[in-house]
């Protein structure tokens, strides 16, 4: 009998809760098309040897062509699909100003009280609640 492969960790993506003046990101995903015009928090996977404050750096510059230093994750992990799991980390808009260059069509910057008017990807949502529970975070 050949026995079972080993259970492989879920690959980790990363998402930013990009702060400025009392507000944070939403963008609008294109793609795949069950996802696209659903709201997240900016980001991507993280890349073998990659710490995740740096793929974070890295996917904000590639994806919104800013600069931002990575703050804290905010608690939790949440399923994206069976091989990825989502961590959401607090960042800080140090350079530019956000475009989407890849993976969105929209950009949004949302007070606390507007942030559950989008129809959020689920695995995002619970950030999102967290973000509303804990608004002085948002303040430099």
């Amino acid at each position: 009998m050949t026995p079972a492969p080993a259970p492989t960790q879920p690959r980790v993506v990363v998402g930013a809760a990009l702060c400025s003046d009392g507000r944070f990101l939403a963008a609008r995903r294109t793609s795949p098309a069950a996802v696209a015009g659903r709201w997240e928090f900016p980001g991507g996977k993280v890349e073998p040897g990659e710490t995740e404050q740096a793929a974070l750096i890295r996917e904000l510059h590639e994806e919104l062509g800013v600069e931002a230093t990575v703050t804290a994750r905010i608690p939790g992990a949440w399923p994206v699909r069976e091989d990825l799991i989502l961590h959401i980390w607090l960042a800080r808009l140090t350079s530019g100003t956000p475009q989407p260059l890849q993976d969105h069509d929209a950009l949004r910057w949302l007070t606390p009280a507007e942030s559950l008017t989008l129809p959020w990807l689920p695995q995002d949502l619970p950030a999102v609640h967290w973000l509303t529970e804990h608004a002085d975070c948002l303040r430099p």
